[in-house]
């Protein structure tokens, strides 16, 4: 089967390192589109002064992919914690930037460290241009960039009502329309809903080829709120913003955690003004959408989903929807 992913951050590595095990006895064709929006930290740095896609989210999809965590995947993921101008780089960013100006194509560079590390799939950026994304809140104001969006909505003076992406006419790459026009599976998910997920759905190739394309979609929904983004979110509020963002209804199946964390991570999180996203399955099921609430999350210091259990959710649903 062919399988294509969409998103950005830990939550898509985080499922890619899961997934890459069935590839190639169960998964045939494994891709990943990923979102180069990021203008924070080393990728945010390098983008202004080089004048690159950001390079970060790239980075760890690469890595996540690698068949083996060895040694120079180790390398790639090095972050300096000291030296003038390289402290909170990591080597990996400065690589991919490095390839960029070599070759002079951010795609070159990306396909030549997949080789590198030798990953089990492709990676392919949603766009090979800087682009930002811009929100409006319900307060009016308008916001620029996603770690000033995210940094804008902790003040909990409004929530998101409308984002877009700037410039708007960006095109997606090629291959990235031709994979998920031809996919059987598009997974959309786990991950920052409006700062990972939906910038890639931004870019109207993108979002005109998941409309095109036959595929069955499924959501992987975030098992907690993100503060300043999802506060208060149910699990049926995400979907209900993708379908708003694509202008349409396209989620066919979503994988929602039923599991409560711990209690001393409950209040660890809630300190943080993120709680434990409502499975509310009834209204997912009234929407049309196919509900499979799993126990999806591993809480030791951080409540994340395990990429085992993960991937067998994944496994159940894809081979239903193939009866």
């Amino acid at each position: 089967m062919k399988v294509v992913a969409i998103g950005g951050g830990t939550g898509l590595s985080s499922l890619l390192r899961g997934i890459k095990h069935l590839v190639p006895e169960t998964i045939t064709d494994l891709s990943a589109i990923v979102t180069v929006a990021d203008n924070g930290g080393s990728s945010g740095r390098l983008r202004e002064e080089m004048q690159i896609p950001a390079p970060g989210d790239i980075r760890n999809c690469i890595v996540a992919l690698a068949e083996d965590e060895d040694i120079l995947t180790q390398v790639f993921q090095y972050r300096f914690s000291n030296g003038n101008g390289l402290r909170g780089h990591s080597f990996g960013n400065l690589f991919l930037s490095v390839l960029t100006k070599i070759t002079g194509d951010f795609l070159d560079a990306v396909e030549i460290t997949s080789n590198i590390l030798k990953i089990k799939g492709e990676i392919i950026p949603s766009t090979d241009k800087l682009v930002d994304i811009v929100a409006e809140f319900s307060d009016g104001n308008i916001i620029k960039g996603e770690t000033q969006i995210t940094e804008y909505g902790k003040q909990l003076k409004g929530k998101i009502v409308k984002i877009w992406m700037e410039p708007s006419d960006v095109e997606a790459p090629e291959k990235a329309v031709e994979k998920i026009r031809d996919a059987d599976f598009l997974i959309f998910g786990p991950g920052s809903l409006y700062t990972s997920i939906i910038p890639n759905l931004l870019v109207k190739d993108i979002r005109d080829a998941v409309l095109d394309s036959n595929s069955y979609k499924i959501y992987i929904c975030n098992v907690m709120t993100q503060y300043g983004e999802t506060d208060g979110f149910n699990a049926s509020d995400h979907i209900k913003v993708l379908h708003k963002t694509v202008g349409t209804d396209f989620i066919d199946a979503a994988i929602i955690n039923t599991t409560m964390p711990p209690n001393e991570l409950i209040k660890k999180y809630l300190k943080e003004n993120s709680q434990p996203v409502t499975a509310d399955a009834p209204e997912i099921t009234k929407m049309g959408v196919t509900v499979y609430p799993k126990d999806l999350i591993e809480a030791e210091n951080y409540v994340r989903h395990n990429p085992e259990k993960l991937t067998a959710a994944l496994l159940e649903v894809m081979n239903k929807a193939r009866v």
